[in-house]
């Protein structure tokens, strides 16, 4: 099945660019997509905790399953004052 991902902050920076399309198994949950994006983009290992996760507009777990035709949205933990 087909999913979009939007990357946010450095999340976009560390891939190159801020959406990409993605191919991924029946019943792929959220934070087995985030694992297969880490495995595609090494720089994102540096992230040992997933990040934010947002599946068509509304945050959502790690084990919230896809569907298909989805928007998903990975916004990483900022800092700043």
């Amino acid at each position: 099945m087909r999913v979009r991902v939007l990357l946010f902050a450095r999340l976009r920076e560390l891939v190159g660019g801020d959406s990409l399309e993605m191919e991924v198994p029946e019943g792929t949950t959220l934070g087995e997509l985030w694992r297969l994006l880490q495995a595609d983009n090494p720089a994102l290992q540096a992230f040992t905790s997933p990040p934010l996760m947002a599946r068509n507009l509304e945050y959502a777990g790690p084990e919230t399953p896809l569907t298909g035709d989805e928007e998903i949205a990975f916004l990483p933990p900022v800092s700043g004052g």
